[in-house]
């Protein structure tokens, strides 16, 4: 046991960067508590492992006494047969080392070693990875747990969560793979990059990485809206009136903005030049829809905009994608009304949408929120929500997961 202990140390040593002196204080400690009960019933006990030889011995505080000793206490008279200038009242180290303390100790030693590695290679990925957040990293798929993607990136693994996935992307084992760092977890008993996909930060990292000015500051990124996956709209600024922000990030015949979609597997990307004056910056949201005038109400965040009848199609995209973009981009609510509409007073996009929630609430069988949720979402009908599937709906942020799975019973009823 001794042997192998010193070559299994002296290898930990050399080939993972632990120090010895710490390997030993962890061993010392994990077979103590593991071996207590077979050592000694003495309640200051000790483990010491000789740096040198591997070998491991157990000792007792034990306080010397005249009469019948108990479990914390030594009989002078056995004391002095080790130690014969002891005097009552003094506290002696006696070994207690356990016939059968090898077995036990090197079961012991061996699960100590395991999570002192777990340990420090956990340490050496917050070390390693800690100032990378934020940042994009490329690793290889190397498994699939749970409907997360496991991912290796060399030095440590990430994992990328279902939520923080594209839902159309697919992924073989060996494939390389892409990825923004959201945080390094080194509490959790599995791999401790989370990484993902999904965010609208990825989104910016990729312009950052392919567009010059950019990554310079000479261009800058007001506000991103995302559907991972399917569109997002990009606002931009540039603090050169010589550089077009836009055209800079479209680049020569759309190389730039190509590379990005290509990596994002053809989700569609709108860039918008971003404005101060909300009228201006709400009008060029919309595109390609040509807005005829838009109404503010800044106590409300709200913004009113009037469209002819043939571009409010365009106006609210398909499932109402480009309005929803547009409302999250700006950060104020949009409620778009056609001339007709507005000429006769009709009922606004707002009530509308109410009264949408209401009847695919009592369609499905869920709460009024849910369905609201559902139709922010662009699913305002049963059967948009039949053919969009259980699993894509679960990946709504914040939906509720009972209300998904008691609608689908519903439908399958």
């Amino acid at each position: 046991m001794a042997n192998e202990l010193l070559t299994i140390l002296e290898y930990i040593e050399q080939e993972r960067g632990i120090s010895r002196e710490s390997l030993i204080k962890a061993l010392e400690s994990a077979i103590l508590t593991a071996s207590r009960k077979s050592i000694h019933p003495a309640s200051d006990l000790k483990v010491k492992i000789d740096p040198a030889t591997g070998q491991i011995q157990a000792w007792a505080m034990l306080e010397v006494v005249e009469g019948m000793p108990n479990c914390d206490q030594l009989v002078i008279a056995r004391a002095r047969e080790r130690f014969p200038d002891v005097k009552i009242g003094d506290v002696v180290e006696w070994e207690v080392t356990p016939r059968n303390f090898g077995r036990i100790a090197a079961q012991t030693a061996r699960q100590a070693i395991i999570q002192q590695l777990r340990k420090a290679e956990k340490e050496n990925v917050q070390e390693e990875f800690a100032d990378r957040v934020g940042q994009i990293l490329n690793g290889t798929v190397r498994r699939f747990e749970a409907g997360s993607i496991i991912i290796d990136f060399q030095k440590a693994e990430g994992i990328m969560p279902a939520k923080e996935k594209v839902h159309d992307e697919q992924y073989m084992p060996g494939d390389r793979i892409n990825a923004l760092l959201l945080r390094v977890d080194i509490n959790t008993s599995g791999p401790s990059l989370i990484v993902s996909r999904a965010c609208k930060e990825f989104v910016m990292k990729l312009f950052e990485r392919e567009v010059a000015e950019i990554h310079d500051g000479v261009v800058k990124i007001m506000s991103i809206a995302r559907e991972a996956g399917k569109r997002t709209k990009v606002a931009v600024m540039s603090t050169d009136p010589r550089v077009d922000p836009v055209g800079a990030c479209v680049g020569m015949r759309g190389t730039r903005v190509r590379n990005i979609t290509n990596e994002l597997g053809g989700e569609r990307i709108d860039i918008i030049p971003y404005d101060p004056d909300i009228r201006k910056y709400a009008i060029n949201a919309l595109l390609p829809a040509r807005v005829q005038s838009v109404e503010v109400n800044e106590e409300k965040h709200e913004l009113t905009v009037l469209v002819t009848d043939e571009q409010s199609k365009l106006a609210f995209g398909k499932k109402a994608q480009n309005v929803r973009l547009c409302s999250k981009l700006i950060g104020w609510n949009i409620s778009i009304r056609n001339e007709e509409d507005h000429a006769s007073g009709a009922t606004p996009i707002a009530e509308q949408l109410r009264k949408a929630a209401e009847a695919l609430a009592a369609a499905l069988g869920v709460s009024g929120n849910t369905a609201k949720m559902l139709i922010d979402n662009g699913y305002v009908t049963v059967d948009g929500v039949r053919e969009a599937g259980r699993e894509a709906l679960l990946e709504i942020a914040g939906i509720d997961a009972d209300e998904i799975n008691k609608a689908f019973d519903n439908l399958e009823e």
